[in-house]
Parts: structure tokens; sequence; C-alpha cells
């Protein structure tokens, strides 16, 4: 499922009659009420999405943590989420981790760029890479000016 309109509206129903393993739905104007229903996906029983992008979507921290909702099902099989540019801050990095760390389940490819984690963010996601039990092999989190400085402290060791 591709979409590329403006106000794409979800409807839960019509996700389920889906036998797709991608949903591309970058730039779509999507926001936290959106997450719900794509948690109800992942957390199906029948889903069989493998790669899902949600880049340079308005999500936030509350939509991510309705995602992970999802996320931490034993019935989710993503491989790939794309969250670039969804102005996803350390407590939204908080609720990823913690979907992770409680079903590592298939997750290998995580694009968080473009967002505002923080020196909490990093932390909790450094940590997480650090745990055998992650499956994730790629992270990407290109730095912005206001996380540039912190970051660098931390990847050095420093507070």
């Amino acid at each position: 499922l591709v979409s590329y309109e403006i106000g794409f509206h979800f409807n839960t129903n019509v996700f389920f009659l889906v036998d797709c393993c991608l949903f591309r739905l970058s730039d779509c104007n999507l926001s936290e009420r959106s997450c719900d229903a794509l948690s109800s996906v992942l957390s199906s029983q029948s889903s069989s999405l493998r790669e899902l992008d949600l880049s340079n979507n308005h999500l936030q921290d509350s939509g991510v943590k309705l995602l992970s909702a999802g996320l931490k099902s034993p019935h989710c099989e993503l491989e790939t989420l794309r969250l670039s540019g969804c102005l996803i801050t350390g407590e939204g990095c908080a609720s990823l981790v913690s979907a992770l760390s409680s079903n590592p389940s298939h997750l290998r490819e995580l694009d968080l760029s473009y967002n505002h984690p923080g020196d909490s963010g990093v932390k909790l996601l450094s940590a997480g890479l650090e745990d055998p039990h992650w499956r994730l092999e790629t992270l990407s989190k290109r730095i912005t000016a206001s996380d540039q400085q912190g970051t660098l402290r931390h990847l050095q060791g420093g507070a």
C-alpha cells in the first residue's frame, strides 16, 4: 500500500483485508490517531507487514507510544521501521526501547533521523544496541544541531 494523498484516513477493517508486506505512508499528514490503527495491524495474528515507512508525519511521542504497543506484540514481524522527521524526542525513544526490549522481534532497521532524541534518547538507544537479544542491525539517526553537542559527549564517553 502506497499513499501520497494528504489527509489519508485509516480504516482498520481495510488494513486487515490487505495482505501486504510494505506500507509507505511517508508525508501523508498522519498524526498520533493513525498510530492506534497501525498498532492494531502490527499486533494482528494475520499481519504480514514487514516494512513500515511513516517518515515526515507529525506522530510525536504520543503516536510512537501507541505504535510501540503493536511492536511489543509477539505477532509483530516488522523488519524495517522508518520514523524520520516524526517529531520524536527522548520520550518517544524510551517507548521504542521498551518495545524492543519486551519483544526483540524481527526489527532489523530503525530510522530515527531528523528527530530530537536528546541525550536521554541517545543513551537509551545506545544501551539497547548492546542488548544481545536485540536484532537491530541498522539504526539511522542524523544528528541535528540541537542534539549535536550532547550526542558527541555521549559517544566520547562523557556525561
